[in-house]
């Protein structure tokens, strides 16, 4: 029945007791092949690894030092250099402005709050760069303390403010309150609020503002001569 079958199909049938030519090829190659066949996969294996280091960089080498908030920090805070500390991060996760020489910052006071370990930047202290930022590249800071002290309870840095001078109503003509206020400047940027109590034990809150030249010297000069109130934008 076997031989039928194989005579069939014109002698094409499985041949018994010889491999497939490929396996008796493998069987008989010379046995430097296995050592040459191994060098060239460790070749591509390494030329491959070469290739993933070069692409991926030396993590090290973009490393940049830069400054952190040692603890959170509150909004007004004059910093001390137990507040900071010097850490080292990826260069790519470094944001523009952030600061790196401790001693400059030293006695800088903050201009809001500040997590544990969150990048300082120049932006965080008060500084020609806020004022710039908030105001125009001539803007100057200055300070406004409210006849009611209950304004700077609801002011927060960043709020835009009209300032107003009021003036003693009795030295109207009329006699009339709304007579007697004057705008000194409009579209104020408010940069800080100190805290309740301020750096001197007293009760008044200062609220810091951003104006550009001319309109801070008349708020400045208004506040010598007359109780400085804001309204918000």
């Amino acid at each position: 029945m076997t031989s039928s079958r194989a005579l069939a199909s014109g002698g094409r049938g499985p041949r018994l007791g010889r491999e497939p030519r490929w396996t008796a090829l493998l069987h008989r190659r010379p046995s430097w092949a296995d050592s040459v066949f191994a060098r060239r996969i460790a070749a591509v294996l390494l030329a491959v690894f070469a290739a993933t280091l070069a692409l991926r960089g030396d993590p090290g080498a973009d490393a940049t030092g830069v400054l952190v908030a040692a603890h959170d920090l509150a909004p007004g805070t004059v910093l001390s250099t137990a507040d900071v500390r010097a850490v080292t991060r990826p260069a790519a996760s470094i944001p523009g402005g952030a600061l790196r020489d401790p001693g400059p910052i030293r006695g800088a006071t903050l201009s809001g709050p500040v997590r544990g370990g969150e990048i300082l930047t120049d932006l965080r202290v008060l500084g020609p760069r806020l004022a710039a930022a908030a105001a125009g590249p001539d803007a100057r800071i200055v300070p406004i303390r409210p006849a009611d002290s209950a304004v700077a309870e609801v002011l927060r840095a960043g709020d835009r403010v009209d300032v107003i001078a009021a003036d003693d109503p009795g030295t109207s003509s009329r006699g009339d309150p709304a007579a007697s206020a004057r705008i000194l400047a409009t579209d104020a940027v408010v940069l800080l609020v100190t805290p309740p109590g301020g750096s001197r034990g007293t009760g008044d809150r200062i609220v810091l503002v951003a104006l550009d030249a001319g309109r801070a010297a008349v708020v400045a000069a208004g506040s010598l001569r007359s109780a400085l109130t804001v309204t918000l934008r």
